[in-house]
C-alpha cells in the first residue's frame, strides 16, 4: 500500500446525530485540487461474524431483519463490547445466540467495510468444538438456530436475501480450508 500523495487535511469535523447505536457526522477535507468537500460517515462499533463448524455443519441463524423487511438465514454475529477481542466476543455472541459454546475460536480476517460512508471494522472468527448450553438471547433478538451441510454453505449464503458477511464469512473460511 503506498501512502497518499496528499495529506488530505481535515478542516471541520461535525457530529450531526447520535443514536446510542451509531453516530453520524461528516468530516470537512482538503482535496488534492485545493477544493473542501465534505464526506460523510456513520461510525459503528465493530462487529464479529461466527463460521461455527457442527462436524460437517454450518450453523446459522434464522431472524427477521427489520430493515431490510426480509427473513434472513445468517452466520451468528454481533457486537465487539469494550474490552472483547474478536475471539472473545464471537465465543459469547454464539453461546448467547445458538447455544453453542466452542472450544476453541480462532480469528480469519479483519478488516474495514464500506469504507466511503462507514467507521465499522468487521473480525471474521472461526469456531469448532462446539458443546450444548443454554442461550441467552438479548431483548430484540427472535431468532432461530438451524444448519446447513457445509458442502451447501456457499449456495446457501448466496441465496436471497443474501447479506454480506454471511457470504465474506464463507468464503474466507472455505479459502483457508475450514470448511
Amino acid at each position: 500500500m503506498s501512502d497518499p500523495d496528499h495529506d488530505w487535511r481535515v478542516t471541520d469535523r461535525a457530529v450531526e446525530y447520535e443514536t446510542g447505536w451509531y453516530t453520524g457526522g461528516y468530516d470537512r477535507v482538503e482535496q488534492p485540487d485545493g477544493t473542501e468537500k465534505e464526506y460523510y460517515w456513520a461510525e459503528l462499533p465493530d462487529a464479529v461474524v461466527v463460521v461455527a463448524r457442527s462436524g460437517d455443519d454450518l450453523v446459522l441463524v434464522d431472524q427477521y431483519r427489520p430493515v431490510i423487511g426480509e427473513q434472513c438465514l445468517e452466520l451468528p454475529a454481533g457486537i465487539v463490547e469494550d474490552g472483547e477481542s474478536f475471539t472473545t466476543a464471537g465465543a459469547r455472541e454464539l453461546r448467547e445466540e445458538t447455544g453453542f459454546d466452542p472450544a476453541g475460536v480462532s480469528l480469519i480476517e479483519d478488516f474495514w467495510c464500506s469504507t466511503g460512508v462507514l467507521r465499522h471494522r468487521r473480525g471474521i472468527v472461526f469456531a469448532e468444538g462446539l458443546e450444548p448450553v443454554e442461550r441467552d438471547l438479548d431483548g430484540n433478538e427472535f431468532l432461530s438456530v438451524t444448519t446447513v451441510p457445509i458442502d451447501d454453505a456457499l449456495d446457501v449464503a448466496r441465496r436471497q436475501p443474501a447479506n454480506d458477511a454471511t457470504i465474506e464469512g464463507v468464503l474466507l473460511a472455505k479459502e483457508d480450508g475450514l470448511l
